[in-house]
C-alpha cells in the first residue's frame, strides 16, 4: 500500500508540474532530495555506531538483561498469550529495551525476529494475532527515553541545542504509549466479547443422550396379541348367504 501511495504522489508532482510548464523543478527537487537523502545517513552513522556500540557494552555488561527483568511483568501482561519461554519473549524485550535508547534502527531487526516467532504461535497465518498487533502499536509508539536518532539529525543541520527535545520526547511518547496500550486492551476486550464462549471439554461429554428407539414387534406377534377394541354383535337369528337356512335354535 505504501508504494502505491508514493507512486501516487510522484504522478500526481509530474502532472502539475506538467500543466504549470515546471517540470524542470520535478527534475531539480528529486536529485536535492537524494543528495540530502546521502548527507543525512552520513550524518548519522557516527551516531548510530556510537549508541549500537553502547548498547553492545550494555548488552554484555548485563545492563539489557536487567532492563529484560524489570520489563518481564509488564511484557506478560502485555502479551498474555504468549508462553513466557518462547522465544519471542526475548526478541519482545530487545526491541523495547532499543526502542527506550531511541534505537529505531537497532529494533527493527528484533522487531521483525519477533513477528517471526509469534507468527510460529498463529493458527491461521494469514490473519494477525492479538499479540502481534500489540508488539506492532508498542514499536510505533514507544517511550523514548533518549532520542538519538532525532538528536543526531539535529546535529547533522546544525542546531544549537541539539538535546533539548529529550523533555518533550519523553512526555510525547509516554502519552502515545499509554494511548497504544489502551487501545490494544479495549479491542482485545471487544474481541473476546463477540468470540462465542467454548464448551469445556468436561461438559461435552456429559451432553444428553438420545432415548433408545423402541423395539420393533414382529407381525406374527402382534396380529396374534392385538384385538379389536370393540367386536360386532353376533344376530341371534339369521339367514346364511351361503347355504340359504335358517340358523334359529329352536329348543
Amino acid at each position: 500500500m505504501i508504494h502505491l501511495i508514493w507512486v501516487a504522489l510522484i504522478c500526481i508532482g509530474f502532472v502539475f508540474a506538467a500543466a504549470q510548464g515546471n517540470i524542470e523543478v520535478v527534475t531539480k527537487a528529486a536529485f536535492d532530495g537524494a543528495t540530502t537523502g546521502v548527507t543525512v545517513c552520513f550524518g548519522l552513522i557516527s551516531v548510530l555506531v556510537f549508541w549500537m556500540g553502547m548498547m553492545r557494552l550494555a548488552e554484555d555488561g548485563g545492563l539489557l538483561q536487567k532492563i529484560s527483568k524489570l520489563l518481564s511483568p509488564l511484557v506478560a501482561f502485555l502479551f498474555p498469550d504468549v508462553p513466557r519461554n518462547h522465544p519471542a519473549m526475548g526478541y519482545i524485550l530487545s526491541n523495547m529495551s532499543a526502542n527506550l535508547l531511541g534505537l529505531g534502527n537497532a529494533a527493527t531487526p528484533m522487531g521483525i525476529k519477533a513477528m517471526q516467532e509469534l507468527q510460529t504461535l498463529n493458527p491461521d497465518k494469514q490473519t494477525a494475532t492479538p499479540a502481534m498487533c500489540t508488539l506492532l502499536a508498542l514499536n510505533t509508539a514507544s517511550i523514548t527515553l533518549i532520542p538519538t536518532t532525532l538528536i543526531a539529525i539535529r546535529l547533522n543541520f546544525h542546531s544549537a541545542h541539539p538535546a533539548e527535545i529529550v523533555g518533550t520526547t519523553l512526555v510525547a511518547t509516554a502519552i502515545a504509549t499509554f494511548a497504544a496500550i489502551a487501545a490494544d486492551r479495549w479491542y482485545r476486550s471487544r474481541e473476546l466479547r463477540r468470540r462465542p464462549p467454548a464448551i469445556p471439554p468436561s461438559q461435552s461429554s456429559l451432553a444428553p443422550l438420545a432415548p433408545p428407539a423402541p423395539t420393533p414387534t414382529s407381525t406374527s406377534t402382534a396380529s396374534s396379541t392385538t384385538l379389536p377394541a370393540s367386536l360386532p354383535a353376533v344376530p341371534r337369528t339369521g339367514i346364511t348367504a351361503a347355504k340359504g337356512r335358517d340358523t334359529t335354535w329352536k329348543g
